[in-house]
């Protein structure tokens, strides 16, 4: 063994997302019902870390929805889960909340290749790392959130330095305390939730942690940009079967019409549920609606005041 394999033995044994649970010594000697009740159990412990982290994760929310009010872009980067984690809520933006593609990214260390399945070595190149950070032009007005369970992936740190250096805000997202992660970052948000059932799967309790992170930092700077009424999704655009049911549900929920004039005040919009809510609240045309809104920065409360003076 090199000293260098040597260090990084001695450095993981160190690592609570490394070790080993001392609750379920023995997998296979559980029934499967034991089994799926131990997980069960460990699974119940994450959102009981995050709540004591949210806090902070709200104060990031904040850092985010400033700068993407200005412009900027809310960018996810990883290796392996974390990576893969960051490019499904990045996906997952536009058809909720009418987001360019370009607002939310995900990118992970080996590229597309490594959705699919994993890339030898991609975690480890700092050199791939910088080079990543600096075609995406990064400004101080974007936010880059760099995430891995152990808090020390050298693709990940290397990624939050080269962006940090650039100006954007950012975040270091660990499930081990004292990172080189959080270290190398603006703001470290470290969330611990205890060792895997099976020693150092952290896609199990850290990934549920980064996966539930990730929905309260998108959905909440989106709440923030005035991409929702109420509870309502609204910048959503009907492309689909689905989509158009679920908007003509939206529009009649949020604004008490029937279900003929929600249809046609969709059709009128483009597909558009917010631009279709607001001409239904106020009697304009859905041209003039989308005008509003341009006008109000899209925040739909804005609009409706506006168009009922």
């Amino acid at each position: 063994m090199t000293p260098s394999e040597n260090d990084l033995r001695s450095e993981l044994e160190l690592l609570v997302t490394e070790s080993a649970n001392p609750e379920h010594p023995d997998l296979a000697a559980l029934t499967t019902l034991e089994l799926a009740t131990a997980m069960n159990g460990e699974d119940t412990r994450v959102p009981r870390a995050i709540e004591a982290a949210l806090p902070a994760i709200a104060a990031i929310i904040d850092q985010i929805a400033r700068r993407m009010s200005d412009g900027g872009r809310l960018i996810y980067v990883g290796a392996g889960t974390p990576g893969r984690l960051g490019i499904l809520d990045a996906s997952e933006c536009p058809p909720t909340f009418g987001t360019d593609p370009s607002q939310v990214v995900g990118v992970i260390a080996g590229g597309s290749a490594a959705v699919n399945q994993a890339v030898e070595n991609a975690e480890d190149s700092a050199e791939a790392a910088q080079r990543d950070m600096a075609a995406l032009l990064l400004t101080g007005n974007d936010s880059v959130i760099g995430i891995a369970a152990s808090g020390r992936t050298p693709y990940v740190v290397a990624a939050v330095k080269a962006a940090k250096a650039s100006g954007a805000y950012t975040v270091g997202f660990s499930c081990n305390e004292g990172s080189p992660l959080g270290a190398a970052a603006d703001t470290a948000l470290e969330i611990e939730v205890g060792p895997e059932v099976l020693a150092g799967s952290t896609r199990l309790k850290s990934g549920t942690c980064q996966k539930l992170v990730l929905n309260m930092v998108s959905t909440i700077t989106m709440v923030r940009l005035g991409k929702t009424y109420k509870n309502f999704m609204v910048d959503l655009r009907a492309t689909n079967a689905k989509l158009r049911a679920r908007s003509e549900r939206t529009l009649m929920r949020a604004t008490g019409c029937d279900a003929a004039t929600a249809a046609a005040a969709l059709e009128a919009a483009g597909g558009h549920v917010k631009a279709a809510i607001l001409a239904v609240m106020t009697g304009l045309p859905a041209a003039r609606a989308a005008e509003l809104l341009e006008q109000s920065q899209g925040f739909l409360p804005a609009a409706i005041t506006a168009g009922t003076r």
